[in-house]
């Protein structure tokens, strides 16, 4: 089996809507996402021979997701007041609203989709909201195929 990784960052911020705890305040993190790549058979002809998967061509779908959620307010849809919402937009803020609560967990999931969506042989996607800390999300065995 061959496993291939890349990462991309990126600078955003984000908060937890309903936490007890400084996390609640928006605050931002320099994330990383960390996506592997994993399959039984290289190329055997073309110029791609020899490779799971061109370097570049998974580069550039990571980089792709770091570039959309880069220098943004990530938030939980309906946690922030209409009123909150229309100022900040009127200040020209990047805001992007997810159906989920904005962990690292659940962004590990996401970006793990939206890869999955793109045809890729996804193995795990890991998130690091500082260097120390992160979250992962694979599919069960069977799942991924």
């Amino acid at each position: 089996m061959y496993l291939l990784k890349t990462s991309a960052s990126f600078d955003s911020a984000h908060f937890l809507h309903g936490y007890n705890g400084k996390c609640a305040n928006i605050h931002g993190h320099r994330w990383v996402i960390e996506a592997e790549l994993f399959g039984g058979e290289l190329k055997k002809s073309g110029e791609k021979r020899g490779m799971l998967i061109d370097f570049g061509d998974f580069k550039r779908e990571v980089r792709s997701i770091a570039d959309e959620y880069d220098h943004a307010l990530i938030f939980e849809e309906n946690t922030l007041r209409a009123a909150t919402l229309d100022a900040l937009a009127e200040e020209g803020f990047r805001l992007i609203a997810v159906p989920f609560r904005p962990t690292a967990e659940n962004l590990a999931e996401h970006f793990f989709g939206k890869l999955k969506a793109k045809g890729l042989p996804i193995k795990r996607v890991t998130v690091y909201e500082t260097p120390e800390n992160c979250a992962a999300y694979e599919e069960a065995l069977g799942e991924n195929v």
